[in-house]
């Protein structure tokens, strides 16, 4: 077998094992999932999975950055769905929410990963994906003259700490209503605007 045919299977292997420990993961929590059902799904032995993935941890850290790079593509989505970047704003918040608090996600983002990985590389992975997405639409808007005249990185801490939180609470409560999610944002986001 070539390299690139190794790499490739390599590949797939990786990725399979990601999506069927998302489904254990999202399905019955961390702690309730095992390597070793993950491996028999997968038709490996436990130390081929481990030929992958150092441990347990390193494989949820694997689906939770799926996770947050689907939820971030959710946000881009959403935002470009209008022209007005104010609009673009409030429509990637209320985006993130969506895909936060979607069945195959919110266990994994919003309950299971602050508590198995360290809060401090949890938070440096919401910064580098989250908080990063909404400090550049906040530039864009203070380009524009339509944001207060504040810290931008405080700002964005601010909504993104907002939206969390709106998100373990709906996905607890499941009472998903766009309407209201639109308006919550909206609201929200109104303080920050200019002359808003």
């Amino acid at each position: 077998m070539t390299n690139n045919k190794k790499e490739l299977a390599t590949l797939h292997t990786t990725k399979n094992l990601i999506s069927i420990a998302r489904h254990h993961f999202s399905t019955y929590g961390y702690e309730n999932t095992s390597l070793e059902a993950i491996a028999k799904e997968a038709n490996m032995t436990r130390g081929a999975v481990y030929h992958h993935f150092k441990n347990k941890k390193n494989l949820f850290k694997a689906v939770l950055n799926l996770v947050q790079h689907e939820v971030g593509l959710n946000v881009e989505k959403r935002a470009q769905s209008s022209k007005d970047i104010w609009e673009q704003l409030i429509l990637g918040c209320v985006g993130f929410v969506e895909a936060a608090t979607l069945e195959n996600n919110k266990r994994i983002l919003l309950i299971e990963a602050p508590n198995i990985i360290e809060w401090t590389q949890w938070k440096k992975m919401d910064d580098e994906n989250s908080v990063l997405l909404l400090e550049e639409q906040l530039m864009i808007i203070q380009k524009n003259e339509q944001l207060i005249d504040f810290d931008i990185h405080m700002i964005s801490h601010m909504i993104s700490g907002a939206l969390n939180d709106l998100s373990i609470y709906l996905a607890e409560s499941d009472n998903l209503n766009n309407e209201q999610i639109y308006k919550a944002v909206d609201y929200l986001l109104k303080g920050f605007k200019k002359n808003g």
